[in-house]
C-alpha cells in the first residue's frame, strides 16, 4: 500500500474518530505492549502510544506511566485528553511520519515526557 493511502486511513481514524479494528490490535499491537512499557520506564516517558495498519484497517495501543492500557478508540481518547488543544495538530505533523514507517515495515511508536512546569 502506498504511504498516502496509509496517511488517508490514519487520517480518517485518528483525526476524523474513524473506527479502528480490535483484531489488528491482538494480531499486531497486544504482543508489543510490554516492550512499550519497558520502552516507557527506560526513557522516562509519561505515556507512549503506537499505531498500525494493515489492509485497510488501523488500530492503536497506548501506555499509561501507571500501566493503564489503551486501546484503539480508548487510546484515540485518553491522548487526546492529554494533548487538549495540541492533539490535531500533532497528529497533522505525526501521521506522515507514521505512515513512512508502516510503509517501511516499521511500527510507529512515539513516547511522550511531561514537560517541566
Amino acid at each position: 500500500m502506498s504511504t498516502k493511502k496509509i496517511a488517508y486511513l490514519l487520517k480518517r481514524a485518528l483525526l476524523h474518530d474513524g473506527e479502528m479494528v480490535f483484531a489488528l490490535y491482538k494480531h499486531e499491537l497486544e504482543e508489543v505492549v510490554d516492550d512499550l512499557k519497558v520502552s516507557m520506564v527506560r526513557d522516562k516517558d509519561e505515556y507512549i502510544f503506537a499505531v498500525t495498519e494493515n489492509n485497510g484497517h488501523v488500530a492503536m495501543a497506548m501506555v499509561e506511566k501507571s500501566g493503564k492500557v489503551y486501546i484503539n478508540e480508548q487510546a484515540r481518547e485518553r491522548l487526546k485528553a492529554l494533548w487538549l488543544a495540541a492533539y490535531k495538530s500533532n497528529m497533522r505533523e505525526l501521521i506522515p511520519v507514521f505512515a513512512m514507517q508502516l510503509n517501511r515495515g516499521e511500527l510507529p511508536i512515539n513516547g511522550v515526557k511531561q514537560e517541566a512546569n
